[in-house]
C-alpha cells in the first residue's frame, strides 16, 4: 500500500514536491501517479498544481481522475497545494470553469483597479514571492509554525470562500484573502510548502502524520 500519492495530472513540478515528502517521510512510500487506482489505495493523497485551472480540470477527467480524488478528499489526509487548493471550490473566474465543489467558494482574478501598495505603487500579478501567513484557526498542520510565518507564492488568482468557516489563514496582496482552507480531513494552501524552506517542510511533515479524523474536530478560531 501506497503512503503518500501525489496526484500527477501533467501539470506542474512534481518533483520538488516529492522530494520535500521523502525528506519529512524518509520511510514512507512516496509516489507520483496519474493511475486512480493508486490515488484511491493511498494512505494520504496530495495535489499540487501550477498552470491554468480549465487545463487543470480537462487534463484531471481525461486521465479519469476526478472520482478517484474526489472520494480521497472525503475520506483520508488530502493536502491540496496552489491549483489544488483552487479546485475544491464550485467555480473559477479562469475559463469561468466548473470546479469539484467541494468547498461553496468561487477562485477569482486580482483586480487590476485594486494592485496598489501603501505608497500607490502598482503591484504586479501574478503575485509571486515570500508572503506572510497568518492562521486564521488551530489545526495540527500549523504545529510549530508561528502564525506569521512566510512561504512562497505564485499566483495570478484567490479563492474567495463562501463563508469564513474554512479559512485556516489569510495573506494580503494589498487587500487580504484566503490563503489555506480546512474542513474534516481536507487542508489545502494557496502558497507552495515545498518552496518555503523551514517552514514549508514543517507543515509538510505535519501533513504525514496528521490524522483528522479526531484533530481537526477540536480546531479553534484564533481571537
Amino acid at each position: 500500500m501506497t503512503d503518500i500519492a501525489i496526484v500527477d495530472y501533467g501539470m506542474g513540478n512534481l518533483r520538488s514536491v516529492l522530494k520535500a515528502l521523502e525528506h519529512v517521510a524518509p520511510t514512507a512510500s512516496v509516489v507520483v501517479t496519474s493511475d486512480p487506482a493508486v490515488v484511491r489505495q493511498a494512505a494520504r493523497v496530495v495535489f499540487p498544481g501550477q498552470g491554468a485551472m480549465p487545463n487543470c480540470m480537462h487534463e484531471m477527467d481525461a486521465r479519469g481522475l476526478r472520482a478517484a480524488v474526489l472520494d480521497a478528499a472525503a475520506s483520508k489526509p488530502f493536502l491540496g497545494i496552489c491549483l489544488g487548493l483552487q479546485m475544491l471550490f464550485e467555480t473559477s473566474e479562469e475559463g469561468n470553469v466548473k470546479g469539484l465543489g467541494i468547498l461553496p467558494g468561487k477562485v477569482r482574478r486580482f483586480p487590476p483597479a485594486a494592485m496598489m501598495d501603501a505608497n500607490g505603487q502598482k503591484l504586479k500579478v501574478p503575485h509571486m514571492g515570500w508572503n506572510q501567513v497568518h492562521q486564521a484557526i488551530e489545526h495540527p498542520l500549523w504545529k510549530g509554525i508561528t502564525t506569521d510565518a512566510r512561504f512562497y507564492f505564485v499566483h495570478s488568482y484567490y479563492v474567495e470562500t463562501a463563508s469564513p468557516e474554512p479559512v485556516a489563514a489569510y495573506s494580503f496582496y494589498p487587500f487580504q484573502f484566503t490563503c489555506a482552507v480546512a474542513k474534516d480531513n481536507i487542508f489545502a494552501v494557496q502558497f507552495h510548502p515545498e518552496k518555503s524552506h523551514a517552514a514549508g517542510l514543517t507543515l509538510l511533515g505535519n501533513f504525514v502524520q496528521w490524522e483528522p479524523s479526531s484533530t481537526n474536530k477540536a480546531s479553534q478560531i484564533r481571537a
